[in-house]
């Protein structure tokens, strides 16, 4: 994508949404923190719909330590790979409590030395928390990068590096929270709504999906006219010996011998 592309893309996702944000409900970086860790090979939503709870009694390392493992899984029992989740979650409050003076560290070596917490989860905590200029790249965001031609690459690593040289300056504060979302809502991994989307014209996908905007989008194709067989005469039908049928007889119902 060319460079004067690049700073139109990200203007006109910034006249959609001028200040984006998580998804995720939070109150502080240490529930950011928890929350982005159980939204591993999860949903947004999925998430939001446990944690209320689990921050209403425990929204510090301190009282998370005290929680124990035990209970902070029955209050994420509804989300995926909780056992792990709740260990993690105890084990990263402990430490925080331990070493970090129960405070969430501002360096990504840091975070990604607590249980649970890869380079995704640190860029996250880093970008929402901090406000560091940070693109964490999730299953959203690699599909948009090389859908896109923005930032194509073949890991998440790869897509995220790209979009750190690609990304004007001024764009970089919010630019993961705009690419999630448009890929999250517009440009969809099974159905894009190209026809909905607003920098489509930049775009380099080459499927691009033709619906109109308030129908489902369906990926353009070639149609070709229905084959059709040529109308023949009824044949015939054959004689009942030529077919093979025996004949009764007629003699009286009696077969000769």
């Amino acid at each position: 994508m060319k460079k004067a592309h690049v700073d139109e893309f990200f203007r006109r996702l910034a006249q959609v949404n001028p200040a984006p944000e998580t998804e995720l409900i939070y109150h502080n970086p240490f529930t950011l923190l928890v929350a982005v860790v159980l939204s591993a090979q999860a949903t947004d939503v999925g998430v939001n719909k446990a944690t209320p709870a689990l921050f209403a009694a425990a929204d510090t390392p301190e009282k998370m330590m005290r929680l124990g493992e035990t209970k902070i899984r029955n209050y994420i029992k509804t989300i995926g790979l909780f056992n792990t989740k709740a260990r993690n979650v105890a084990a990263l409050s402990r430490i925080l409590v331990e070493t970090h003076g129960s405070q969430v560290p501002e360096d990504r070596a840091a975070l990604e030395a607590l249980p649970g917490v890869g380079r995704k989860t640190a860029n996250v905590v880093l970008n929402s928390a901090f406000g560091h200029p940070t693109i964490a790249v999730d299953t959203h965001i690699f599909r948009v990068g090389n859908r896109t031609g923005l930032a194509p690459g073949k890991t998440p690593l790869a897509v995220e590096l790209g979009l750190e040289k690609a990304v004007p300056e001024n764009w970089k504060q919010h630019a993961h929270h705009w690419l999630i979302l448009h890929g999250r809502y517009v440009c969809k991994a099974r159905t894009p709504e190209c026809s909905a989307c607003r920098v489509a014209e930049f775009c380099t996908y080459k499927a691009k999906t033709t619906a109109a905007r308030d129908g489902a989008a369906k990926p353009a194709r070639k149609t070709t006219a229905a084959k059709t067989k040529p109308v023949t005469a009824a044949r015939k039908r054959k004689p009942a010996a030529a077919a093979g049928v025996k004949k009764r007889p007629t003699n009286g119902g009696k077969a000769a011998r």
